[in-house]
């Protein structure tokens, strides 16, 4: 197995490769030898290293090596005060414990499965694994599941800094608990005196498991039909949450000083849910999108797809009191269904349930108009290559059953024992079809791609995920895509690794070639990528840093083994397994 020190070796030559094919930047304000980072200089880092540096060019070493382990259970859990459920536990948490590292650390995580009857992965969302392909942690595309009562340690370099999430890849298993945030320290686009950390917002069902949920799906699917489709029950902030029916359960609870101002990590880890977010009488300065900054700007509201992050600096400028976090749905199935709430304090003011309301009410729309910090060009294109999204019946069960999926073209379908990685280590290029493979283009070139939905036939909004990559994106609208009159941004794009296909609309994405791997895109709404909706970029699998080969067989034997016994797997996969 490669050590870290390896590991850096090979990723500081490709990165040095790669630098030459970037534009280069002059020395900016932050990048000062005088610079240090602090509340009024969030730009500066070390070194000659900063908010200007694009991340993807070159990133710190810091020869640190930063370990967690995550142990995953079984259990019960009462989050919202409507009784005891079934759920999964990190570390005796759900969602489970913060990973926290350093920009330019190694990261290193054991993962030890300890579910009674479910494989596992952990995917890092939003990582690049930038030449650490084998680390991505998703079953079937970057290695084998971790069968129960197995370990795999995921070793890769945080070449990036800001907000992210760990999630299980395995299904719908992630809606059950197996989740919890990232947070990789480093410069910020504006100036903030106090790091309040992350905020997961998801959704929970009271009285369904996330599969039993996503089994309903599938039967509505079937039958071309959403009725008696389960409602959410209520949604979670920050973990705590307050059960509208039964009164019962906690706000979560966020004391702040007058005259201070705070960062707020903002996450939406639903699996169906898009949510909207506001603080009552406050503004929030949004200063990244996903894990890439951008220039601040302001806003009451904020739109958050399932996966996006956004973190936001939030100005303690209002009169002493408590003030209501609102969450609001939007989008997904039962849209604009009771919403979540906190309670946010001024240190010194009386606890008591908040009366404000919002300065205004949010309205439904696209993501918001977003500048980038770094300005990088795309050359401009025609998207000849489309990825058609819609639903159809296809035969893609192992033994025959013909189901009703959703589709990027073609529905992907994967086995947790034969990961891509797998072939691409064997020179093996013979992929299933329902492995919905295709070659990215060689190294330094540009890949454009328009998906789009059938105008007269798909209601739904869909969030796009790309692994491996940020991807511009060019343009998203409603409607039938038009090249001749659509609006497309080729020199100032937003970046960022997770997009909105707007229902009955098209998203126009591109990316460059410089990250050899086999890399997952697909929808984040757990019933819809479990559903077929993804497809997979095989890219430059000559260039691939392959994992530890005997570390890789291990996982894979274990888990056949698992797998071959119908004792031990009492719930075998039924879905795509993604």
């Amino acid at each position: 197995m490669f050590s870290p020190l390896d590991l850096f070796c090979l990723i500081t030559l490709a990165s040095l490769a790669f630098v030459s094919a970037v534009p280069s930047r002059s020395r900016g304000v932050f990048e000062r030898d005088d610079c240090s980072h602090g509340p009024t200089t969030r730009g500066c880092w070390e070194d000659d290293f900063s908010i200007s540096t694009d991340f993807d060019t070159r990133f710190p070493h810091t020869g640190n090596t930063v370990s967690y382990t995550l142990d995953l259970t079984n259990g019960t859990c009462n989050r919202g005060g409507s009784g005891e459920k079934v759920c999964f536990f990190v570390n005796g948490e759900s969602p489970g414990p913060i990973i926290r590292a350093t920009w330019g650390d190694i990261l290193s995580v054991t993962v030890n499965n300890k579910l009674q009857h479910n494989a596992t992965s952990i995917h890092w969302h939003g990582i690049r694994q930038y030449n650490t392909p084998g680390e991505d942690g998703v079953n079937g595309i970057s290695s084998c599941a971790i069968a129960p009562g197995d370990s795999k340690t995921y070793t890769f370099p945080v070449t990036q800094y800001g907000t992210g999430w760990y999630h299980s890849h395995t299904s719908a298993q992630y809606g059950d608990g197996v989740l919890g945030n990232l947070v990789f320290d480093g410069p910020a686009s504006a100036n903030y005196d106090i790091d309040l950390g992350p905020y997961m917002v998801h959704e929970i069902y009271q009285d369904l498991t996330a599969f039993q949920v996503a089994a309903i799906a599938q039967q509505n699917l079937q039958e071309g039909t959403r009725s008696g489709f389960p409602t959410r029950s209520y949604i979670l902030v920050n973990g705590t949450g307050m059960s509208p029916t039964s009164g019962r359960g906690n706000y979560n609870q966020v004391t702040i000083t007058k005259g201070k101002k705070y960062r707020l990590r903002l996450l939406n880890a639903a699996i169906d849910s898009y949510i909207h977010v506001s603080l009552d009488q406050h503004a929030m300065e949004v200063i990244a999108a996903d894990f890439v900054p951008i220039k601040p700007f302001t806003t009451e509201w904020l739109l958050l797809a399932v996966g996006q992050r956004y973190d936001v600096v939030i100005d303690a400028n209002q009169s002493p009191g408590n003030y209501w976090f609102r969450v609001v749905q939007g989008g997904g199935i039962n849209a604009k269904a009771d919403g979540g709430r906190a309670i946010w304090t001024y240190e010194g003011s009386n606890s008591r349930t908040p009366s404000t309301s919002p300065r205004r009410e949010f309205s439904e729309g696209l993501e918001p108009d977003m500048s980038p910090y770094w300005k990088q060009p795309v050359p401009s294109a025609s998207f000849q290559n489309t990825l058609d999204t819609k639903i159809t019946n296809a035969v893609v069960t192992p033994d025959g059953k013909s189901m009703v999926v959703w589709v990027l073209n073609k529905p992907i379908w994967i086995d947790y024992a034969q990961p891509t990685m797998g072939y691409i280590m064997d020179g093996n290029t013979s992929y299933p079809e329902t492995y919905n493979v295709i070659d990215a283009r060689s190294g330094g070139n540009w890949n454009y791609w328009l998906i789009w939905t059938d105008p007269d036939k798909v209601s739904f909004d869909h969030p796009i995920h790309l692994h491996g990559h940020d991807f511009f994106v060019i343009g998203q609208g409603t409607g039938a895509y038009d090249e001749a009159t659509a609006k497309l941004n080729w020199e100032t794009p937003v970046r960022r690794d997770t997009a909105n296909l707007p229902a009955r609309g098209w998203l126009a994405l591109a990316f460059m070639s410089n990250n050899p791997g086999a890399w997952l895109m697909h929808c984040h709404i757990a019933w819809h990528i479990g559903q077929g909706f993804g497809m997979q970029y095989v890219e430059s699998p000559d260039q691939i840093v392959f994992p530890d080969r005997t570390e890789f067989a291990k996982t894979c034997d274990n888990y056949k083994a698992y797998a071959n016994d119908k004792s031990k797997n009492v719930y075998p996969k039924h879905d795509s397994g993604l």
